[in-house]
Order: structure tokens, then sequence, then C-alpha cells
């Protein structure tokens, strides 16, 4: 039944990333949300959950293996900080959306009119569930060189520093590879009138102090402050 309903959706998303699936149910199981797995028990049908986690390693060990042959100058630090923004669920979602995406899911009637097809959460986890099923499929050759050339562009904007970065997530995900613990950002200062304030604010770890930033709020503040932890850690 989930075949039929989804066979014209699941030619034309194929069409979109130039692959034949030799088995279906991998493609139309990376589509499948929770929500909808849930709510159509009879079907016994299964989410993406699984491909998701499985996407997220391959994507993760494609994306260090070309840059780590890439950038053979470059130190783990700042091969690492490219990585971070690469499998970051932004960078994900921004994928997803050009692929449309949405369109394709199969989703519950909650999540539906709750906006999911457009989440960017679920985008995200979406994307590295497609990028699971087609490991599965194809193989890791295959899907290495799906991936490279997807996302390519944006190994290359990062590294020329033209992509905006997500400093905060980048500095928790490098502290986080040695530790469970998180960064803490602590306002040390608020400087000038309510309509012209400027904000100081230092990052820390295990009571060390990582980095400084100011900004004209708290968030750009933290983000200059992450940002310097980065530059910090990388020397």
């Amino acid at each position: 039944m989930v075949e039929k309903l989804t066979e014209k959706k699941v030619a034309e998303l194929e069409d979109k990333l130039n692959i034949k699936f030799d088995n279906k149910r991998l493609i139309i199981r990376a589509l499948t949300h929770k929500s909808f797995a849930n709510e159509n028990t009879d079907l016994k049908i299964k989410d993406n959950e699984r491909l998701e986690f499985l996407g997220d390693s391959v994507l993760s060990l494609s994306i260090s293996t070309y840059i780590f042959n890439k950038y053979d100058n470059y130190k783990e630090g700042k091969l690492a900080k490219i990585r971070s923004v690469i499998v970051s669920a932004p960078v994900l979602a921004e994928k997803a959306s050009d692929l449309n995406l949405g369109k394709y899911l199969l989703l519950g009637k909650g999540e539906e009119l709750s906006g999911g097809r457009n989440r960017d959460s679920i985008l995200a986890d979406t994307m590295e569930a497609i990028l699971g099923a087609i490991y599965l499929d194809k193989g890791f050759d295959f899907v290495f060189e799906f991936i490279i050339n997807s996302f390519k562009h944006y190994i290359f904007e990062v590294d020329n520093g033209n992509y905006i970065q997500d400093y905060k997530t980048m500095l928790q995900e490098v502290i986080q590879k040695n530790s469970n613990e998180r960064p803490v950002y602590e306002v040390v200062k608020e400087k000038g009138p309510d309509h012209d304030k400027k904000f100081y604010v230092v990052v820390f770890f295990n009571e060390k102090e990582l980095g400084f930033g100011k900004g004209k709020s708290k968030k750009e503040a933290e983000q200059e402050a992450a940002k310097h932890a980065l530059e910090q850690l990388d020397n």
C-alpha cells in the first residue's frame, strides 16, 4: 500500500537525486517520519531514525576523508571546525530544502498540521536518512561521491570564511569529542545606553576561560566568544 502511495513521489525524488534505488523500500523508509509510522501501525512500516543514525556516520566519514586528503597542511582542530559546519543541522536542512525533501515526507497528521514539512530539524534528519539509504543500496564509494558532489561548495565556502558559521555549535562539538560537559557563557559586562548597548561575554569550560567576545546582543557576543575560543584551540 505504501509503495503504491509513494511510487510517483519516489520516482520524482530519484530523478532529483539522479539515483535509481534497487531497493525502493530503503528510500521509502528514509522518507518515513516516526509520526507516520506511529499513526499507521497496521502498515508495519519502519521509521527513518535508524537510517538517520547510519547516514550521520556515513556523512561524517565522507567529509572527514575528503578534507583530510584535500587540506593536508591543516591541523586537526581546523579540519574538525570545517567538518562540524558541514555536518550541522543548518547545512543539512539547507540541502534538504534545495531538494524540496519536505514534499516527499510521510508524516503523521499532527506533524503535518504543525508544519513538519518545513521544520529544519526534520529536514536535516531526513537528509541524513537519505544518505544512509544510498549507502545501503549503492555502497560507500557511490555515496561518498554523492556526498562530496552535494556538499563540496559548502566546504569551499566554509574554508574561505564566506559561510555564516554557528561557532557555538562548533565549539561544543569540538569539546564534546573528549567530554560530556558543555561550555558555559557568562555576560561579564554591559556597556552603553539601552538603544546602543554592548555586551561582553566570556566562555568557560571546566572553569577555564576559553574565549572572549563582544556584540550588540548577547547572542552576537556569545558567537564571537566561541569563535575566539576556537581560534585559541587551533593554535
